[in-house]
């Protein structure tokens, strides 16, 4: 069994940021992207970028120095000494063709945030399959509480943060370097990291890696890149980490795990959860700490506790002061944020995308309703026909919990059309799971919201799910309801 042949080899040298020149990013707005961009020009690269649609990070980075283009021209690479892209981007991109045809350097995102690295002393690589943005979002609000100055990128904006660089990353002056390292193309063993933790190993991104197997090989050729002397953190209650860790341990590699095993080094009890907020009991070694996260749902806490295991063990901190920064944390945009609430309705949006991450964001979600005695109402947007193809039947489990279900049509992002793959297959599934839910296929936005708007009543909770694009509608929603002048119902 080998891993797919990429484009890019992720095993070979990288240049440090300095030698690049000024640095051409196609799609430069993309949650990935735009924090590697952010940390070079605060290292004080030129930094230059184009992209399909302005938004507000696109004229962050313009504040932020960056020269930025709305939409792909050939010219735009001109004066450019490297380019940067993500795996989405084709080879028939008028900008990078003509970068190919002039010779110029390309780097795929990652190797071009590996570029960045050569001041730290200390790499941090968050992967998994489920809740690695959080995870990583939670580490870098707790080194920076805690002083230590990190550099970090995350593929999610830290909400409430006084960060130098932007709210997806920070260009800091301390040893550790902290990155959210992403599976789905092959590029999280670029990293090397000496700390890494595996929050899942769950067959994902089958339309790159082919089957379970392939992707279960893809992470032990990730922990094979762990520093010899590093540390791998990985959690007990996913069988895929599990069993990763115990093939690392049988490599001579130390691991950590947690969870709510008994067994786990780290060890959840008494979990609780009211409203948007938790808490739990964390065993480390002989002591029991108490956890108080403001976010909701027991995968979070398993992601607090990721962060209390790596930096307890593979930093040297006091888990105390670890538990203490944790409470501060604000949440991440596009993680169960809450967007608003309007005449008793509250709506929140989620970037889940895969069967497990809907089926916690959904749990969540009717666990709160239920504490309120109200309907949790679940707007699901697949995203990838590929994904939407092999993963309907989970998807309709996983909805299938919640009152009432919309479905949306799929979210394209770098995938062609598939005959006979929609929205529909999953609206179908969730029909067949729960014969008597109210679950219908809306792939027009525009009538989704009028739908929504007519009957959403005081106490709902409204969840906008998906990675695509359907966190713009939970705004427009809340602006609906405000302008009737009364209670929805």
């Amino acid at each position: 069994m080998t891993l797919p042949r990429s484009r890019f080899d992720y095993e070979a040298p990288v240049p440090n940021a300095g030698e690049l020149g000024v640095v051409h990013f196609i799609a430069i707005g993309g949650a990935g992207m735009s924090g590697v961009a952010r940390v070079m020009l605060a290292q004080g690269i030129t930094v230059t970028g184009s992209d399909a649609r302005d938004s507000a990070v696109v004229t962050a980075l313009a504040e932020a120095g960056a020269q930025v283009w709305i939409g792909h021209a050939a010219a735009h690479v001109d004066g450019a000494d490297t380019i940067v892209i993500s795996s989405a981007i084709r080879e028939d991109n008028a900008e990078l063709a003509a970068g190919r045809q002039r010779g110029l350097r390309v780097l795929h995102r990652s190797q071009a945030l590996v570029a960045t690295m050569a001041g730290a002393s200390c790499r941090i690589a968050v992967a998994g399959a489920n809740g690695k943005t959080t995870t990583t979002a939670l580490f870098a609000h707790v080194l920076t509480a805690l002083g230590q100055d990190p550099s970090f990128v995350v593929g999610g904006e830290l909400i409430g943060e006084d960060l130098s660089v932007g709210g997806n990353a920070r260009s800091g002056a301390g040893p550790h370097y902290l990155v959210e390292a992403d599976e789905s193309d092959g590029s999280f063993l670029v990293y090397r990291p000496h700390v890494a933790i595996v929050t899942s190993v769950q067959p994902d991104h089958l339309d790159y890696y082919g089957s379970a197997e392939v992707v279960a090989e893809a992470y032990r050729a990730f922990v094979s890149t762990i520093a010899a002397a590093g540390v791998l953190v990985v959690c007990l209650d996913d069988p895929g980490a599990a069993d990763l860790g115990e093939w690392a341990r049988a490599q001579g590699l130390r691991v950590v795990s947690y969870g709510t095993d008994p067994a786990a080094d780290v060890c959840i009890t008494q979990f609780t959860s009211a409203g948007l907020c938790s808490s739990a009991t964390v065993r480390f070694g002989t002591t029991d700490y108490p956890l108080e996260l403001p976010l909701p749902g027991d995968y979070n806490v398993r992601n607090a506790a990721a962060v209390v295991a790596a930096g307890a063990v593979g930093l040297g901190l006091e888990p105390r002061e670890v538990m203490r920064a944790l409470r501060e944390f604000r949440g991440v945009r596009r993680r169960f944020e809450h967007q608003g609430t309007v005449r008793g309705v509250d709506v929140v949006d989620d970037y889940a995308h895969n069967p497990a991450k809907v089926a916690a964001v959904v749990s969540t979600g009717r666990r709160i309703a239920d504490e309120r005695g109200a309907r949790f109402v679940a707007v699901f947007q697949p995203h990838l026909y590929s994904r939407t193809r092999q993963f309907a039947a989970g998807f309709g489990a996983a909805l299938s919990a919640a009152d009432v279900v919309r479905v949306l049509d799929v979210y394209a992002a770098r995938e062609d059309p598939v005959p006979g793959v929609s929205g529909a297959l999953v609206a179908d599934a969730v029909q067949s799971v729960a014969p008597d839910k109210d679950v219908r296929f809306t792939p027009d936005p525009q009538e989704l919201l009028d739908d929504l708007a007519a009957w959403v009543a005081p106490g709902d909770l409204v969840c906008f799910i998906g990675a695509g694009d359907v966190n713009d509608l939970g705004p427009v929603l809340i602006r609906r309801l405000a302008a009737t002048g009364m209670a929805p119902g």
